[in-house]
């Protein structure tokens, strides 16, 4: 059984489609986000339809969570106030019930999906130093947790010092537990434009990381079209 680990579609269509046919030649079986399904990009729904169309296990991410709201957004950049008032434009009733009811975490096999951190998953609190790691770890009990909001692929291992570093392969060992980022498939920010998602192979206990080309120009185009924030469109070519 292999699992396509997809984290911040962020309505990128274009990005989405590259990943899913790669999937498609990797063998993969079933499939899971960490998240933020919405926002920054020009296609919200067709990206939820595909996500509902895989019987995608999905989480919600903080911009799932505010596009399904009217809630206020002032922790919000400018940037990413205005992209998610147009996303709840575009919207359905549908759309934005399927949103509201994803769950903050979810259990799925033997690993768990998370958007932000599994230490007050309410709060987006971000992960990237080693304490963040260690707050989760206080809360992690399946070997492996999956999670996003950063847009950087990056993995932390639990020990008596948590290990912290980039990676292409993981070997999943006994004992031991993970909390791996899977990077992004529609906004990377790793300074690196091409697309991010991650293969775990449950028979063969290795997480891997994928990195893809995908037309970049076709999805800066909509985005402008849609009079989406022009730095939208810019950031995607330089994976910023």
């Amino acid at each position: 059984m292999k699992y396509a680990i997809l984290g911040d579609i962020h309505a990128n269509l274009e990005a989405l489609n590259a990943v899913l046919e790669d999937a498609k030649k990797q063998g993969v079986t079933h499939y899971a986000s960490t998240g933020d399904v919405v926002g920054y990009n020009a296609d919200p729904k067709a990206c939820l339809q595909i996500v509902r169309n895989l019987k995608c296990a999905t989480v919600q991410g903080n911009h799932d969570y505010f596009a399904a709201s009217n809630e206020s957004m002032e922790l919000f950049t400018p940037i990413a106030q205005k992209s998610i008032r147009w996303t709840r434009k575009q919207l359905s009733a549908f759309d934005r019930k399927y949103l509201r009811h994803l769950p903050l975490i979810l259990d799925v096999e033997s690993f768990t999906l998370v958007h932000s951190s599994l230490s007050n998953p309410h709060r987006w609190s971000y992960i990237f130093k080693r304490r963040a790691a260690d707050a989760n770890f206080r809360n992690q009990f399946n070997p492996v947790c999956f999670f996003g909001h950063t847009h950087v692929p990056l993995a932390f291992i639990k020990g008596k010092t948590t290990e912290k570093g980039f990676y292409e392969t993981l070997h999943i060992c006994p004992g031991q537990q993970y909390l791996i980022n899977v990077g992004s498939v529609g906004q990377p920010r790793d300074r690196n434009p091409k697309t991010a998602y991650a293969i775990y192979d449950l028979e063969a206990q290795t997480v891997t990381l994928r990195r893809l080309e995908y037309d970049i120009e076709t999805t800066q185009r909509k985005v402008r079209a849609a009079g989406l924030p022009f730095r939208n469109a810019l950031r995607l070519a330089s994976g910023r």
